[in-house]
């Protein structure tokens, strides 16, 4: 289940005053990505009992709230490259976790017509399979290899979920690393570039399994909060953004991402 951290819903409602403008660094001090929004699956199915769902027209309007404030969507992979640069203002990472395949029937077409781009963290253990790891809730296709391909040619990027969705630091070493480096080479082998990114399932980490994603190669992981003091690029705050998120929520959490970073920053 994913955890909202505001009210229940409301109606929708006009864009608050904007706030005032952002204040202009792995193990080595980083400058932590402004906000990075975390959606998991995008359909108009209404049983949703973990809060992972966003209707099609729930998420073009969130985009659209976006566009209007002059930020653009991005994959995890070109925000950093941004940052690098010192240029990452303006723009949000956009990921989405658990591969499902509405992400390429349904989330990549909205996210193309705004001219976005988002990364989409995939479980090559469970490859044309369905959400068995949630013990209730519809059942929910995922990604084939086609459907992975497709999402590259489309301009987004793949990224690993390990293999099969567990709880990493519940994990024995030998199972997390199968579930850490194969998951990254069975992707490279599926696209035929190296995969950079890695999504902690369930958002849990601690210091074995960021060392585990650091020495399998990847250069970066995206967790939900903050993660051990040291973990840099490799545990990287997201904001969950589900159907309940009007344009005031959304203004309440690109604040509260703010504060994620300020804090990090001063680690």
């Amino acid at each position: 289940m994913v955890a909202d951290i505001l009210a229940a819903p409301r109606a929708d409602e006009p864009d608050p005053p904007p706030p005032p403008p952002p204040v202009a660094g792995s193990r080595p001090k980083r400058r932590p990505a402004a906000w990075v929004a975390m959606y998991h699956s995008v359909s108009d199915c209404r049983d949703d009992p973990y809060n992972v769902t966003v209707t099609p027209a729930r998420l073009d309007r969130q985009l659209a709230w976006m566009a209007r404030r002059g930020l653009r969507g991005v994959s995890v992979r070109e925000l950093l490259a941004a940052r690098a640069r010192g240029a990452e203002g303006g723009l949000v990472g956009l990921t989405f976790d658990d591969g499902y395949t509405d992400f390429v029937t349904t989330a990549l077409p909205v996210l193309r017509r705004r001219g976005f781009t988002a990364t989409v963290f995939v479980l090559p253990g469970r490859l044309g399979g369905e959400n068995a790891w949630e013990p209730t809730g519809p059942r929910k296709p995922l990604l084939d290899v086609d459907g992975i391909r497709s999402a590259v040619a489309a301009g987004m990027e793949v990224a690993s979920h390990g293999l099969t969705h567990l709880d990493l630091t519940r994990a024995t070493d030998r199972v997390l690393h199968t579930e850490v480096n194969d998951s990254r080479h069975r992707l490279a082998g599926i696209i035929g570039v190296g995969i950079e990114g890695f999504c902690y399932p369930y958002g849990r980490l601690d210091e074995r399994v960021a060392d585990a994603v650091r020495r399998a190669g990847y250069r970066y992981a995206c967790a939900i909060g903050p993660g051990p003091a040291g973990s840099g690029d490799f545990a990287l705050p997201r904001i969950h953004v589900g159907e309940a998120d009007t344009a005031v929520r959304l203004e309440l959490k690109r604040r509260l991402a703010r504060c994620y970073g300020r804090a990090l920053e001063a680690a």
